[in-house]
């Protein structure tokens, strides 16, 4: 596309991470800011960044020069009055945004865009501060700016069709993926992120594990790279613990995206993470203290028998590897395991008549290839718990031990991220492509929601969650009609 004069206000971290991206991607870009010195200090601190690159090989010497050229330190409002788009980066504030937009439409051309870098205000509600709210438009980048490969480009209910495509061509330009999304609390990104916190926070209230344990569970068996309690004690609890309320209170109360009683005393306490030196876990001297996992019980000689289901044959090769012998029948065995989708162990007992004292649960899902977490109910013996999970060391495998819990750890969270992109899709905030793009690139999840549902089975996602719903009584569970109806028709949850 034609090279734009792109103003950028607020000088910033977002500021000049906005302001180095279209910089490198051929803009000229002014940059201010109303603090003295901002815009100056936040410039250099931009070229120092594109020499970085020339070291590395990224950009030569001459496009450096040339970036340097087109990246302008302005010290005026009045200075942007030649650009084409105006990008607001400044503080997350309503009234603060209004006016400054309303200063430029003083200053601008009648056909200059006006972008704001909002994560959470609506962006009609800024558009209602001006005259002319055709032109204005979301623009939400990602921090850092440069490596964050993404850009949600937000349309207010009276956004000209020809903005938005603007915006979105400008972004694709910069090498980014422009997802379009509608004007909803957290638009597409930060609404998605929701499920993992929320149902983290869950597990952990109903004593389904500790932290610890539920990080490692999601880590190893989804492919996170972080858990839920690492990632609120990076963001800091004082950040994520305000979006989370945020969002619940924009969505009117929404079950899903309930925050937990857990978080007030945490905030209270000052326990925000890591930029206080303790959060879900201790930072001495800055570095996360994570608690060792004890050590695994011997293997003991005994029987065991696995209930026919997915991923029973890799279980039984498991646990003779371990030194258990395999019975043909429940009558025989020391250990009963099931494999369930979606049901705590007492659920399997009750509905099969196997003996509750002798069951344990094996999560199959990821086909038992990495960690194992096992789940016995309040009747199971603790000491065929410790048996059991004396084998599958001895085969091998690190193992999570965790209370009854439909659905165990991976499940509930997977389906509750799957049920909340297909709820994205089903209110039509964004469309299949762009939230699985969002998600993978703005939140870093190892897949996007819908390609996830499809990769475990939408019948599978379905399963749980109405197991879910039906053990707990929780609205917070229940199916997405997206979800349901796809799930039942036996088609893609990508609408393919």
């Amino acid at each position: 596309m034609a090279s734009e004069i792109i103003g950028v206000v607020g000088a910033g971290i977002m500021g000049r991470g906005i302001a180095q991206l279209f910089t490198q991607a051929g803009h000229t870009v002014r940059l201010h800011d109303s603090r003295d010195g901002a815009a100056g200090a936040a410039r250099e601190f931009v070229l120092s960044m594109l020499d970085k690159l020339a070291t590395k090989g990224a950009m030569s010497a001459d496009d450096v020069r040339a970036a340097a050229g087109r990246l302008t330190a302005v010290a005026a409002l009045e200075d942007l009055a030649g650009c084409t788009i105006v990008v607001e980066a400044i503080v997350e504030d309503l009234e603060a945004k209004r006016a400054l937009f309303a200063a430029l439409e003083g200053i601008v051309a009648e056909d200059c865009l006006l972008a704001s870098n909002t994560s959470s205000l609506t962006v009609s509600a800024i558009a209602a501060g001006c005259r002319h709210p055709a032109r204005v438009a979301g623009l939400h980048f990602f921090n850092p700016v440069p490596l964050m490969k993404l850009a949600e480009v937000i349309p207010g209910l009276l956004t000209a069709p020809a903005v938005t495509d603007r915006l979105l061509s400008l972004v694709t330009g910069t090498g980014h993926r422009a997802v379009r999304a509608a004007d909803q609390p957290g638009f597409l990104v930060n609404h998605a992120g929701r499920a993992l916190y929320t149902e983290g926070l869950r597990l952990l209230e109903e004593g389904v594990a500790p932290v610890a344990d539920i990080d490692r569970a999601l880590r190893d068996t989804l492919g996170f790279r972080m858990g839920p309690f690492e990632l609120m004690d990076l963001t800091g609890l004082d950040v994520s613990g305000k979006v989370m309320q945020s969002i619940y209170e924009q969505f009117q109360q929404e079950p899903r995206y309930r925050p937990s009683t857990l978080i007030p005393p945490r905030l209270a306490a000052g326990l925000y993470g890591r930029k206080t030196g303790r959060g879900f876990y201790p930072y001495p001297e800055g570095v996360k203290q994570e608690p060792a996992e004890p050590p695994p019980p011997p293997a003991m000689p005994g029987t065991a028998w696995v209930q026919d289901g997915e991923g029973v044959d890799a279980l039984r090769a498991l646990l003779a590897a371990g030194g258990a012998t395999l019975a043909d029948d429940p009558a025989g065995a020391d250990v009963l395991f099931t494999l369930p989708w979606g049901e705590d162990v007492t659920a399997v007992a009750v509905r099969t008549g196997l003996d509750a004292r002798r069951l344990v649960g094996i999560d199959p899902l990821g086909g038992l290839a990495g960690r194992l977490v096992l789940m016995a109910s309040p009747a199971t013996d603790p000491a065929l718990a410790d048996k059991v999970h004396g084998w599958l060391a001895a085969a091998g495998r690190a193992v999570t031990r965790i209370q009854d819990s439909p659905g165990f750890i991976g499940q509930r969270v997977l389906a509750m991220i799957v049920n909340t992109g297909c709820e994205i899709a089903q209110r039509g905030i964004a469309v299949p492509p762009d939230i699985d793009a969002a998600v993978r690139l703005g939140l870093g999840y190892p897949s996007g929601p819908l390609e996830w549902g499809d990769r475990v089975g939408p019948a599978k996602v379905l399963a749980i969650l109405e197991r879910l719903l039906s053990v707990t009584g929780d609205p917070r569970y229940r199916p997405s009609p997206w979800l349901r109806r796809r799930a039942l028709l036996g088609l893609s949850l990508r609408g393919e």
